[in-house]
């Protein structure tokens, strides 16, 4: 088989496309002033832009028809490759989340975040609303699957990353109102089994620390505290571009991951953070446009379920960074410092554009 035959040549959608470049431009500003003035890390992150820029240029190319019949063997391999991960993964911060191949470390739950989607867009694809109950039943059983390994490691933000991407699928697939109550239901008559059992020690002090910060300002609550200290400094305009004293003095932790959008609400204030957040919406409202004018029923699911994804992941990053939510340890996306994280949304953002181009006229 020719590779070519692979893809048909178009143009990649641009509204998304200069989008991205303007995140990343904001994002290496940012990180800029968040490390510290470290030109290292700006550097680092921006091969990593790179390289999931050229992943997202090549993907916008490739013909949906190859994804749905790629779509089980990506999620059997990101299955192997979790399972890998609890027998020979490599520990960080008491978490066990990577493999080292030497040369690089892989996060192997970051692929599972475009393994699942896939795998239910193809198995529902064909399935007319509303879905019968044993579509529901085997698309569940993936799904726990998936969390299953995840939170294992233990790795609860992705966890709930994974599940958003499969029960986005299931809405846009045609999910009955009356299965969302009763799961939703379920979910809240489970939470004292999942907090006793399932959660550990680490993960029920951040839903305590939610409630209430200020029970240990020195220790547990420092990262929310010194976030909303910084958040509210900035006021409106903010303090100006690396004259944040929370970011720049190290009181405010993680401050080029998971909690750059403090330094953007200190530095830019909130006209800074607006205007990332329009940036945002218009890659969110750009993408289901995208979903609602696909060709077929595979790509409108696929489409929608990252694109709400990639919804899930800001709100929850906001959400975490000003208090409103536990701390789950999201990254704010395509600004936050890291690799497999940034790869991975660059490459969804790809398959969103393949749909964008996947018209019926293209095939004649």
């Amino acid at each position: 088989m020719n590779p070519l035959a692979l893809f048909r040549w178009h143009r990649p959608d641009w509204v998304l496309l200069l989008t991205i470049l303007a995140l990343f431009g904001f994002g290496l500003a940012v990180l800029y002033s968040a490390s510290g003035h470290n030109p290292d890390v700006v550097l680092k992150q921006a091969v990593r832009m790179a390289v999931g820029l050229l992943a997202m240029l090549i993907l916008s190319q490739l013909r949906p028809i190859h994804l749905y019949n790629w779509a089980p063997w990506l999620f059997a391999i990101s299955v192997a490759l979790l399972l890998a991960v609890l027998l020979m993964g490599s520990v960080s911060k008491g978490a066990n989340r990577w493999l080292d191949l030497g040369f690089f470390r892989f996060q192997p739950s970051e692929l599972m975040k475009l393994a699942l989607p896939l795998m239910l867009a193809r198995s529902l694809a064909r399935r007319p609303p509303p879905l019968a109950w044993r579509d529901l039943l085997q698309a569940l059983a993936w799904m726990g699957l998936a969390a299953a390994l995840i939170i294992k490691q233990p790795d609860l933000g992705t966890a709930i990353l994974v599940v958003a991407s499969g029960l986005y699928v299931l809405y846009l697939a045609g999910l009955r109102r009356r299965v969302i109550f009763t799961t939703l239901v379920l979910m809240l008559a489970a939470m004292p089994v999942v907090w006793r059992f399932i959660m550990h020690d680490y993960q029920r002090d951040r839903v305590l620390t939610f409630l209430n910060p200020e029970s240990d300002p020195l220790g547990r609550g420092w990262n929310i505290i010194q976030s909303k200290i910084a958040i509210g400094s900035g006021g409106l305009f903010g303090k100006g571009w690396g004259q944040g004293t929370q970011s720049q003095l190290e009181f405010l932790p993680e401050r080029h991951t998971d909690f750059i959008l403090a330094v953007v609400a200190e530095e830019f204030g909130l006209l800074g953070v607006s205007l990332l957040l329009c940036l945002y919406v218009v890659l969110i409202y750009r993408g289901m446009i995208i979903a609602m004018e696909a060709s077929t029923p595979f790509n409108r699911l696929l489409a929608g379920s990252l694109t709400l994804t990639f919804f899930t992941y800001v709100l929850v990053n906001v959400g975490m960074v000003s208090g409103l939510l536990p701390v789950v340890g999201v990254p704010l996306p395509l600004i936050s410092y890291g690799g497999t994280s940034m790869v991975t949304l660059l490459t969804a953002f790809g398959m969103i554009m393949a749909v964008a181009g996947d018209k019926p006229f293209l095939h004649r």
